[in-house]
């Protein structure tokens, strides 16, 4: 058998043949996703990657951004390598990709380093045509050298907004993408995000050094999308109102965790269906939440912003946002959530005089010295008991309750500090995340076989594993000790224990679930005296995100049509009014109201012209409106002098 040696030439493909030579890009959409036609901008995304020219594409929360970068990688011979911060929304593509049959992986923090090289392994030999990587993984040299034996058609960069310091989600490890490029100089680069300024945009396109690219632009309008701010005291009273008023399900963003089960329980006070959602929920029971929610048995879903990243309802009939948000781009995502089936919806933001005072402090936490900064690094290297030069390349599992409790500190400050040291290059930080427990064997079948025979109390527990888990000898496969507990009718720790035992003995190689963030150290702990925190990117950011509060606080007071305040943001200058959101609604009602008196007193006028009335025959010879209304409005008419009265008779 011929063997392909790693890192000294390329293999060949598995795919001995391209899609493309037979397969239109609408024929690869219709074979894998069912559709028989793109949404608008999609066929010219996908046909703007296959020519091979970089593309940055911003379509808006639901605008089906995947198929973009998916369709035209089956249509090309080779691997997509997709960049995502978001880990949850990694697998989950996975998932659905390997459910149309097609291979795919995600290589992201809490992953063992032989676990990692596998899988590489894997995307250079195998038939993977996605490789899911997250930003922090780039930062990996085991990772950037498979990378460079891979047969790569295309880079498709999720969240590009992320790289871009003028963004509101601005990610340290997505200038590593950069590097990416150096190393495929000639696979083209596809961009896309849901949200960005033209600023954004120009500096998404200079930082990954997009040649040539091409732009592709859809309006961030939504025609459906009603758009309401609320400035008063009572917040809680106007929900209770919405939930009663709107019919359909609706999501409600809070500011905290803590506030996700207050709101929750006070709706289902008030007889509403509703529940809470945050990251710090056990992996099961946000799930079912989830599933609850979307399968229409709960009504309401009070979250953080933790909650509907990747998530595609089509019947959200509401979203609330009880606390203002931090950024207009945060809240566009998020309020784009209602209304996905084209039909009328509502984006409402309530508002009081106190939220202001809220986001500044929030704001001022998010910006610790400098001095305070070192110390969370101090801090972290106590945690973890490094000593000084020591640590470089290290994970940690990382509890950020505890680690405040621990030492005392601010949370928000805190992960203000480690965004701070993420930036500059000291360490690593991975969103929540859930995996699952994952076990190969380290010897071959023969080696495994004799152990069983010389251990006969590990023989059940072997053979169950070969049964249920194929693959194990070639490459890293998920298990549930749940179901190895059932089938083996003994405890859920025994079967922990056993497979401690065969780690052990060197006979498997076996990762525990985990659900925590990973916190990985990029060099060697440093004392506080040679950390070098760059003060002048913390003033940068304070500068960006004080504008970006600004225009928060702009769009929720200005009596400006809201779609207009939004499209303006997003650099979209000529935008109509929408004529749906509570101020367009307000100069509606106002010009209604100005036609309703203007055709009042032209009766009364027409009236009078033919002679002196009592009030109250002047008042029966007017068609329109109440009488309170006409007696009202020849009030108006007296006191402007446009008519007149002796006391008794009224006329011109």
């Amino acid at each position: 058998m011929l063997l392909w040696p790693t890192f000294f030439e390329k293999p060949p493909s598995f795919y001995s043949f391209e899609l493309s030579f037979y397969m239109t890009a609408t024929e690869v959409l219709k074979k894998y996703w069912g559709f028989d036609v793109f949404r608008p901008l999609q066929e010219e995304i996908v046909q703007s990657v296959i020519k091979g020219q970089d593309t940055l594409a911003l379509l808006p929360t639901g605008g089906g951004k995947s198929v973009c970068f998916q369709v035209p990688a089956m249509m090309k011979e080779g691997i997509c390598i997709v960049v995502s911060p978001l880990v949850a929304l990694m697998k989950d593509q996975v998932e659905n990709l390997k459910a149309k049959g097609i291979e795919a992986i995600a290589i992201y923090a809490g992953m063992g380093k032989r676990e990692i090289d596998i899988l590489l392994d894997n995307c250079i030999y195998g038939k993977i045509k996605f490789l899911y990587l997250s930003p922090e993984r780039l930062l990996s040299e085991l990772v950037r050298v498979r990378i460079s034996y891979m047969n790569v058609n295309l880079i498709a960069i999720d969240e590009a907004h992320c790289i871009s310091q003028w963004g509101y989600d601005f990610r340290p490890p997505y200038l590593k993408i950069k590097e990416l490029r150096e190393i495929l100089p000639d696979v083209p680069v596809l961009a896309l995000t849901a949200t960005a300024t033209p600023e954004v945009r120009t500096d998404i396109i200079e930082k990954l050094e997009l040649k040539d690219a091409q732009v592709f632009v859809k309006s961030f309008s939504r025609k459906n999308l009603s758009y309401v701010v609320f400035n008063l005291d009572d917040k809680h009273k106007k929900l209770i109102d919405i939930c009663k008023n709107v019919k359909g399900c609706g999501l409600v963003y809070v500011r905290n965790r803590r506030e996700t089960a207050e709101i929750a329980m006070f709706l289902q006070r008030n007889q509403i269906s509703a529940d809470f959602y945050h990251a710090g929920l056990e992996k099961d029971v946000r799930f079912q939440k989830q599933e609850d929610w979307k399968q229409d048995k709960t009504r309401v879903m009070v979250a953080t912003n933790a909650f509907g990243m990747g998530i595609d309802k089509p019947n959200v009939r509401f979203v609330v946002h009880l606390d203002l948000p931090e950024s207009l781009e945060a809240y566009y995502q998020e309020a784009g959530r209602a209304g996905r089936d084209e039909k009328r919806a509502f984006g409402v933001l309530l508002t009081n005089k106190g939220d202001r005072a809220v986001l500044e402090a929030k704001y001022t936490d998010s910006f610790p010295s400098v001095e305070e900064i070192k110390k969370v690094y101090h801090y972290l290297g106590n945690y973890y008991q490094l000593a000084y030069g020591a640590g470089q390349g290290l994970s940690f599992e990382f509890d950020l309750a505890d680690f405040c409790k621990r030492f005392n500190i601010g949370v928000i400050k805190t992960m203000a500090a480690l965004k701070f040291l993420e930036r500059d290059g000291y360490l690593t930080l991975s969103e929540n995340i859930f995996i699952s427990s994952r076990l190969i064997f380290a010897v071959g079948h023969e080696d495994v076989y004799r152990f069983q025979i010389e251990n006969a109390a590990f023989d059940p527990i072997i053979k169950t594993i070969q049964r249920s888990y194929g693959g194990a000898f070639d490459g890293y496969v998920k298990i549930k000790e749940s179901d190895l507990s059932n089938r083996l009718k003994i405890s859920y720790n025994d079967v922990i224990a056993y497979l401690k035992k065969l780690q052990e003995y060197n006979i498997i190689s076996y990762l525990p679930q985990t659900d925590k963030p990973q916190l990985q150290f990029i060099s060697a702990r440093l004392d506080m005296l040679h950390l070098d925190v760059d003060a002048k990117f913390i003033e940068l950011r304070k500068q960006i995100q004080s504008t970006q509060i600004e225009a928060v606080l702009a769009y929720a007071s200005n009596e400006i049509c809201r779609s207009i305040q939004l499209l303006t943001y997003f650099g979209e200058s000529k935008a109509d009014k929408c004529g749906v959101c509570d101020v367009c609604l307000a100069e509606k009602k106002h010009e209604e109201q100005a036609e309703y008196t203007d055709k009042i007193d032209f009766e009364i006028s027409m009236v009078l012209q033919s002679g002196h009335f009592d009030l109250d025959d002047l008042v029966k010879s007017i068609q329109t409106g109440t009488d309170n209304d006409k007696i009202d409005r020849i009030r108006e008419l007296l006191d402007a002098g446009k008519i007149k009265t002796d006391g008794k008779k009224y006329y011109l």
